[in-house]
């Protein structure tokens, strides 16, 4: 187990970066990343993979909801994704190597590698791969999680230097339709912890009364947060959390985080 360095406990950490979508800032957009850095917030972001195995800074499966384009990301090369526009601003989509540029190890950097396997299984490894190499002489605080156990566990072997988490919930089955009950049950344990060399969670804050998760803090284990939409509600997750992963307001930022 690595242990996730202290920073990630400090500075508040802004989901996708620090969006504004009615200012023209798109979620994991290259404008939100550069806007995060200049207010000092740890950044969290998505990875998806292209059809030439690049891992692209976009939260969804699908182009829809945030571009003019449709269809799955994992279909489109590169160098196509990097010409789309994310509607209602200039930016385009990113790669991860264009964002761990853009942030130089000057905030936390917490990468949240997606599913790609469409139900929590295992599927081929392309995207921890390719994230691996790309971490492997990243100067600054960077950790990678995932909701899938498998891609968690792929980065243990990958990168074993690399501090790794589970993002983790409540697993309410009618939100989670790709999923059967009883795989829902079986997550909502957090029974992978330990195997694979996990150091923290990213919890859902409206789940943090799980028992699991009071478990796992009891141990020492550092209990992060998703996603934190409030002043009150960081005041209530906090009670528990170490720290949130916020949007939509401005949390301050500790002197000690320089």
């Amino acid at each position: 187990m690595t242990a996730l360095p202290a920073r990630f406990m400090i500075l508040p950490i802004a989901h996708r970066a620090l969006h504004d979508a009615a200012a023209g800032v798109i979620e994991n957009s290259p404008t939100a990343i550069d806007r995060a850095v200049r207010a000092g917030y740890g950044i969290e972001i998505d990875l998806q993979l292209s059809a030439d195995g690049v891992p692209m800074v976009f939260h969804d499966d699908t182009l829809d909801r945030l571009t003019g384009e449709t269809g799955p990301v994992r279909d489109r090369m590169a160098r196509d994704l990097c010409d789309i526009r994310l509607s209602g601003s200039e930016d385009r989509i990113p790669t991860l190597q264009q964002v761990l540029d853009r942030i130089g190890g000057a905030v936390p950097l917490l990468i949240e590698l997606k599913d790609q396997s469409n139900g929590m299984g295992e599927a081929d490894t392309r995207l921890e791969e390719a994230t691996a190499s790309l971490l492997a002489d990243y100067p600054g605080d960077v950790a990678v999680m995932s909701f899938n156990p498998h891609m968690v566990a792929a980065m243990q072997r990958l990168a074993p230097g690399c501090p790794r988490g589970l993002t983790t919930c409540g697993y309410v089955p009618s939100q989670w339709p790709r999923l059967s009950p009883e795989t829902c049950d079986t997550l909502r344990a957090i029974p992978h912890f330990e195997a694979v060399g996990a150091s923290f969670i990213s919890h859902d804050w409206k789940d943090l009364g799980n028992p699991r998760v009071a478990a796992l803090k009891a141990q020492g284990i550092p209990i992060l947060c998703w996603t934190v939409k409030s002043p009150e509600v960081e005041v209530e997750a906090r009670r528990i959390a170490d720290n949130v992963t916020f949007e939509g307001y401005l949390p301050p930022v500790p002197a000690t985080g320089d």
